[in-house]
């Protein structure tokens, strides 16, 4: 009898625990219950009794709540609060730590037990730069991930780029894009990244790339990145604007500064885009180059 009145008490500590770590997660994503609910295609009930403490929760479902909230699913399941072993400790205090904390907790611990870091190639330049069609050749090349930032933030946000910036903001894009940069960081195993023409602008962002990744600039001239635009189909930078090249040149010019600071500099004028990543993958530090650079697409 006193076994089992220990194992019901332990169960409901734990459920406890988890319903206020998911609840916690909830509340620093800025989601509500029915919008998590949504994600986790999970109903608004449930969602609310697991927050609860309320009956029991399977670890697929579990699983589907992390995912919603875009969390590794041990992230979900803090200790018992009659725990106290040093993992225990550990998680608690891991739980704590800012993005930045934990970047810095993983690559020591990494050093500690002779793992090396995850590797990282981002592409910085201005929209037309060639950052997709480039990442993606070079990520084939190199057989690793290709990674699209933009991409990430939207499928966070759940809403298209056009609709953060008109609903929420700039403010509310950055936040994302540091959030979303810090998840990546932290639970991937290295990629080719192509990140935002404006990541340079946020000091934190930029910062926190240059840091993680080997960053390579794809530089064009103005004119390079007003026809590749337009012939990917996107008029908008000349409609009613007579001065859109004016004002592509006087941004390019602001940025240009801050590309600059990339580990490796690219010119792509009169370059295919198969030419670029052979000339990537010339300059690559030695871990990267895993492959020929005579290699073909």
């Amino acid at each position: 009898m006193h076994t089992t009145m220990n194992h019901n008490s332990g169960k409901t500590s734990l459920l406890t625990s988890i319903g206020t770590q998911v609840r916690a997660l909830r509340n620093e994503a800025h989601l509500t219950i029915k919008e998590l609910a949504e994600r986790a295609a999970l109903s608004p009930r449930f969602i609310s009794q697991l927050e609860a403490g309320e009956g029991n929760i399977s670890i697929t479902r579990l699983q589907q709540v992390a995912a919603a909230l875009d969390r590794p699913l041990q992230t979900l399941i803090p200790p018992a609060s009659n725990d106290g072993s040093l993992h225990a400790e550990i998680w608690h205090l891991l739980s704590r730590c800012s993005g930045e904390e934990l970047q810095e907790a993983r690559e020591w611990l990494a050093e500690r037990v002779g793992k090396g870091a995850p590797r990282f190639i981002a592409l910085v330049g201005l929209r037309g730069a060639g950052k997709s069609t480039v990442g993606a050749q070079l990520a084939r090349r190199i057989k690793m991930e290709f990674v699209e930032l933009d991409a990430l933030i939207e499928k966070s946000a759940g809403i298209s780029l056009g609709e953060i910036f008109a609903l929420h903001g700039e403010e509310y894009y950055r936040r994302l894009e540091r959030s979303t940069l810090t998840r990546l960081f932290t639970t991937s195993h290295g990629g080719v990244l192509a990140t935002g023409g404006s990541l340079v602008t946020d000091a934190e962002s930029w910062e926190m790339v240059k840091r993680r990744c080997f960053t390579v600039w794809l530089r064009a001239t103005p004119q390079e990145h007003m026809t590749r635009v337009l012939r990917q189909g996107d008029t908008r930078p000349m409609k009613d604007n007579p001065s859109a090249m004016t004002e592509l040149k006087a941004l390019l010019a602001r940025r240009e500064p801050l590309y600059a600071q990339a580990d490796l500099t690219i010119k792509t004028s009169d370059h295919s885009p198969s030419a670029v990543v052979t000339q990537i993958i010339q300059m690559l530090p030695s871990p990267f180059r895993v492959v020929k650079t005579n290699a073909r697409d």
